[in-house]
């Protein structure tokens, strides 16, 4: 006899609109008969071999509906990433508890964690069926047109550069933004959609896409700065040499490390600082600021795209009308359609599972320092309406009086 329970995790790093995919798991569960209770594990999947659940049934839809207009993730998250022996832990919990549906909302690593539970589950014979629902700034998901959170994410990118290339251009200098992408830039790409006039910037951004060399890097700003008197700088934290190095490797004499032994990017800042001291030093230029944007991209509440809300509420819906009338596990999916419009696909787990997307070729321009027309098409309607727009005041000089040069015949 069916038991009726079904079960949601949130995985990964937070984003604005993680919440909104939850509710929608939430919500359209409670239009099938079938659901009898809908629980959430605590902290991802750390919650769910430690048996912390909540009941989500016996929430309101009101406080369920403002939730999911709250950024970050309302159950907690983890960056644990599972192994086999975890995964038959949590096989084993979820057996226990008489789990009958399995919702996973992450990236990458959560995609492949929903894979592995899938087999477990196969091989015991036990009717688990698991959905795993996208979820990632870094729009590196395979499979898909982009990813809930980063349209939200690229939108505060977008407009934090529009207000630095302003700062800058009122007092000139050299201003460097270090952005989260550890292998792919779209984020730091991004950065182009706040730019209006011909001489906005950023002036340069480099992804991890193409190969980084510190002397090019120099001319780059060098180049700009004698142009504009000014230069602006988008920068992926993932940016390396030709054989992959990380390049804050080069600069700092000491690195930190995640718990998976990654390279700590950006999240110290020190990326952002190396490169300042490098144009300071090398380019003697005096004014130069860096900022590293951090997790201020991930959960701004000021800053959250309705494109990015209404689509990851739907891959929530969609993750439970799959699951619930389909005989496969799988991965939602996002594909575009038309100038814009989402459709939903459910794509195998081993299509997604563990692999990772990077910018098109044709995102990036020849010269590796900025994006191409076809991106800005690809990004601008998953911004969402209303974005904030800039304006100069028009050149009408006044005629100098003591400064006037000599008049020639």
């Amino acid at each position: 006899m069916s038991s009726g329970k079904i079960l949601v995790a949130q995985g990964g790093g937070p984003t604005a609109v993680i919440n909104q995919s939850l509710v929608g798991v939430a919500l359209e569960a409670r239009r099938f008969q079938n659901v009898k209770r809908v629980y959430g594990a605590r902290h991802g999947v750390r919650g769910i071999v430690d048996e912390e659940f909540v009941d989500l049934t016996q929430e309101t839809s009101h406080n369920l509906e403002a939730v999911a207009r709250t950024p970050a993730s309302a159950l907690g998250s983890t960056r644990d990433k599972p192994d086999l022996a975890y995964c038959q832990e949590i096989f084993k919990v979820l057996k226990a508890h008489e789990i009958e549906h399995f919702f996973y909302i992450g990236g990458n690593d959560s995609s492949d964690t929903v894979r592995i539970v899938s087999e477990e589950a196969r091989k015991a014979h036990y009717p688990l069926r698991s959905i795993h629902i996208p979820k990632t700034i870094d729009n590196d998901l395979v499979g898909n047109d982009h990813t809930p959170g980063f349209p939200s994410a690229a939108r505060f990118v977008a407009q934090a550069f529009a207000g630095a290339n302003l700062d800058n251009a009122a007092l000139p200098g050299v201003y460097v933004g270090v952005v989260m992408g550890r292998h792919a830039g779209f984020l730091t790409a991004a950065s182009a959609l706040g730019k209006k006039f011909p001489d906005d910037g950023p002036h340069l951004i480099y992804v991890p896409e193409r190969v980084f060399e510190i002397p090019q890097f120099l001319a780059d700003v060098k180049a700009v700065y004698e142009r504009y008197g000014r230069c602006v700088i988008a920068v992926s934290e993932g940016i390396h040499d030709a054989s992959g190095r990380p390049i804050i490797t080069q600069l700092a004499k000491d690195v930190e490390k995640d718990a998976h032994g990654n390279v700590q990017l950006s999240g110290t800042g020190a990326l952002a600082d190396l490169l300042c001291e490098e144009i300071k030093a090398r380019l003697g230029i005096k004014r130069v600021r860096g900022d590293t944007f951090g997790y201020l991209q991930r959960s701004f509440i000021g800053c959250v795209s309705d494109v990015d809300q209404r689509e990851a509420r739907e891959v929530g819906e969609k993750a439970v009308q799959f699951a619930m009338w389909g005989q496969v596990d799988g991965s939602v999916a996002i594909k575009r359609s038309g100038f814009y419009s989402a459709v939903y696909e459910l794509l195998p787990l081993e299509a997604v599972a563990g692999k990772t997307r990077t910018m098109a070729d044709g995102f990036i321009t020849a010269s590796g320092t900025d994006v191409t027309d076809a991106f800005r098409m690809y990004l601008r309607p998953l911004l969402g309406s209303d974005m904030p727009d800039a304006y100069r005041l028009r050149n009408n000089p006044v005629a100098k009086v003591l400064k006037a040069g000599p008049t020639h015949p």
